[in-house]
């Protein structure tokens, strides 16, 4: 493989890759040569609308907050991670920081559908949650419980030395699974985690502490790469997680030695190199990248270019295109399989949900008043996009599923 080759190979690894290749997938669309759908952007409009909707009645002065996993932490108006942060009684931002990436990173890592069937019960407020949201309180509980800690005198961390030896009957019980509370993908979950600690270990240039390697580590890899004048660009989280997470994902494709993780083959995409037939989306990681934003923030960092990052390839967000008529099954009997990640059909309309999302934020903003300074894209996508997928999911489907049906291993939905 040549240098070239191997520089287009690491292009893959990065956000602009996923927008460019995006872009060509929705004019393949648009030039009405796709194998699996057709476009209507005259129902873009329409769509829009809901999306400012659903955003005005969700944040009434539109002082939206980033799409991030902490929504889903703070879920039910509890604020959980400011209880555990009183528990970490600390005034020293790194102990803090790191404390904040171990469970952004677990938690996100955990953030695949579970499955219309299983619930999770917070004991200490009584309430009862489902889905991503579930998902999120079951990871707090967990991380509190020391689950995820080497020390058992600090529970408020996660080290690799756990995770690698972390029991699956010990992580069903976190998520309380039975006979009658199923969770789509546990075995998946925690592979995930165990490879994330040999994963942690064996890069000490990124996560290595004083202690045991933590997936905190990157809190200070990446407060090292902040300039002088406290500022660090977004695309730089995203490097950053795809460099030292990259090889955690099962069974996916590798060019020139390097695992390109949510990466699929998609005979739409044509280069000239070795890159060709693939679509890059890298979802969960940017799902993690811009929940890795807050905290550098509540530590003094001013993250830069968020926008760079982009809209997020899941099926919330692509639901929305596909229940508001924006985007059309050529075959209307397609909803009735289901469908595994690098399905043609899925890659197709992920890429075209990741390109729609950009192209439905000019006028969500308008209709909000907002401008792209102040309402970027992880704004539109939390306002928004995704809570407006959810909704029509909602009223259209019982149990709010999604419009196609996929097969999720935990590691991709």
């Amino acid at each position: 493989m040549t240098d070239a080759d191997a520089a287009a190979v690491r292009a893959l690894l990065t956000a602009r890759a996923v927008r460019d290749r995006a872009q060509a997938v929705l004019a393949a669309g648009l030039a009405d040569t796709l194998d699996h759908f057709r476009i209507d952007m005259d129902r873009l409009g329409a769509a829009a609308d809901i999306v400012a909707e659903v955003t005005r009645s969700a944040y009434p002065d539109l002082s939206i907050p980033f799409h991030a996993r902490w929504r889903h932490i703070e879920t039910g108006g509890i604020d959980r991670w400011g209880a555990i942060a009183d528990g970490l009684a600390t005034d020293d931002p790194r102990r803090y920081g790191r404390a904040a990436f171990d469970l952004a990173i677990v938690s996100v890592l955990l953030d695949a559908g579970a499955g219309a069937d299983w619930r999770f019960r917070e004991s200490a407020s009584g309430q009862t949650f489902s889905r991503s949201e579930g998902l999120a309180v079951a990871s707090v509980d967990m991380f509190r419980s020391g689950l995820f800690s080497g020390v058992p005198a600090d529970p408020f961390r996660v080290d690799a030395s756990a995770l690698v030896t972390l029991d699956e009957t010990d992580l069903a019980s976190g998520f309380q699974i039975d006979a009658d509370n199923p969770m789509v993908g546990l075995d998946g979950r925690c592979r995930l985690l165990h490879t994330l600690g040999a994963t942690i270990a064996a890069r000490p240039d990124l996560f290595a502490l004083e202690d045991d390697p933590r997936p905190g580590g990157l809190f200070d890899a990446l407060v090292a790469r902040t300039s002088e004048a406290g500022r660090l660009p977004a695309p730089d989280i995203l490097d950053a997680v795809l460099d030292g997470l990259g090889s955690i994902w099962p069974g996916r494709i590798e060019r020139a030695g390097m695992p390109l993780g949510d990466t699929w083959p998609c005979a739409t995409i044509v280069t000239e190199d070795c890159t060709s037939g693939l679509m890059p989306f890298h979802k969960l990681s940017q799902w993690l990248s811009y929940s890795l934003i807050e905290p550098l923030q509540w530590t003094g960092i001013e993250v830069t270019d968020i926008d760079a990052l982009t809209g997020l390839a899941e099926y919330r967000n692509g639901g929305l295109f596909l229940d508001t008529g924006v985007l059309l099954l050529r075959d209307e009997r397609a909803t009735d399989a289901s469908y595994a990640p690098g399905d043609p059909l899925i890659v197709e309309w992920r890429a075209l949900t990741v390109a729609l999302l950009d192209a439905i934020a000019d006028p969500v903003r308008e209709r909000l008043g907002v401008s792209a300074a102040d309402c970027p894209l992880a704004r539109i996508l939390e306002g928004g996009t995704w809570a407006a997928g959810r909704k029509l999911a909602r009223q259209r489907r019982p149990g709010g599923e999604p419009p196609l049906r996929l097969d999720s291993d935990g590691t991709v939905f």
